[in-house]
């Protein structure tokens, strides 16, 4: 027995649906929450199963919600924001705009929770509810570094610091940022990649796959993370940046910043001619970290 013809498309009503969802998405790219609800009750009157009424009311409901401007009191309250804004409202604004667009049309919604929060405190147990990190998924470097600049000792700790980072090479370009990255080098190595991540320059991306691919501390290191070590190797790879790098503040003492200090003081030298006290350096530099110092001489 043949087999039942497939069922066919019902051309009208397949075009009837793609012109209501599209005129609820052109409302919602308006910020119009009421249009794009009218156009919604439309589609699901004639679709009540339609597979994007879900995520269309997810979205509306949100530009809905963006009315609300009060103050934030607790962090509770910005993390349970940002975790509707990440698990919910994000997703569905890519899957029915698309990435790009959603990226743009989602940034209203973090500088005004940026702006609810703006009164939180630092809290190093939920950095994340912070004003700044949220005024930099907003696109805002300059209101994210105003943020940071209020955190107490913010130089010392790691969230801050890579905060700041990203904000200043946003708004004043990679050159002002490498003394901020070397300090993120020192003070937490990891969040050095996660900030090299989202500054996404070419020149920096570059430089530390350079690092990666050419630097190996040697198996007798101690358990230092091996981007600590870039600082100081950028000082060979990358000389004409020690005008910048040397305005790195003071960390920990540790032994990458040592290295880091003692080579820029090589190269002071090396300029003045000063042999006898570069070759005490050097000397010092081949016992502090082996193979900086050989990465020191290939550079000579």
């Amino acid at each position: 027995m043949p087999a039942p013809p497939p069922p066919q498309l019902d051309l009208f009503e397949h075009s009837r649906d793609t012109m209501l969802r599209n005129d609820v998405l052109e409302a919602l790219l308006r910020r119009d929450a009421q249009a794009a609800d009218a156009a919604l009750q439309a589609l699901r009157g004639l679709d009540p199963q339609h597979s994007a009424l879900a995520a269309l009311e997810t979205l509306i409901l949100a530009l809905r919600g963006q009315d609300d401007t009060a103050p934030l009191q607790q962090a509770s309250q910005a993390l349970q924001a940002l975790g509707a804004l990440d698990g919910a409202v994000a997703p569905a604004a890519r899957a029915q705009l698309g990435t790009a667009e959603a990226t743009t049309w989602m940034l209203p919604f973090w500088q005004a929770l940026a702006a609810r929060a703006a009164r939180l405190p630092y809290n190093a147990q939920q950095p994340e509810a912070h004003a700044a990190p949220l005024y930099l998924r907003a696109g805002d470097g300059q209101a994210a570094a105003a943020a940071v600049q209020g955190i107490a000792s913010w130089h010392r700790i790691p969230a801050p610091l890579g905060w700041m980072a990203e904000a200043r090479c946003r708004t004043q370009g990679l050159d002002s940022t490498w003394p901020l990255l070397a300090e993120l080098a020192w003070l937490a190595a990891p969040r050095l990649a996660a900030v090299a991540g989202a500054i996404a320059d070419p020149l920096l991306t570059r430089l530390l796959r350079r690092f990666e691919d050419q630097f190996d501390p040697g198996a007798d290191s101690d358990p230092t993370p091996l981007l600590a070590w870039w600082p100081a190797w950028l000082l060979i790879d990358q000389p004409a940046l020690l005008p910048q790098l040397r305005l790195a503040q003071p960390g920990q003492d540790s032994a990458p910043e040592r290295c880091f200090r003692l080579l820029a003081e090589l190269l002071g030298l090396e300029r003045q001619g000063r042999h006898h006290e570069l070759v005490a350096g050097r000397k010092r530099l081949r016992d502090q970290q082996p193979a900086l110092y050989a990465a020191y001489l290939r550079s000579r």
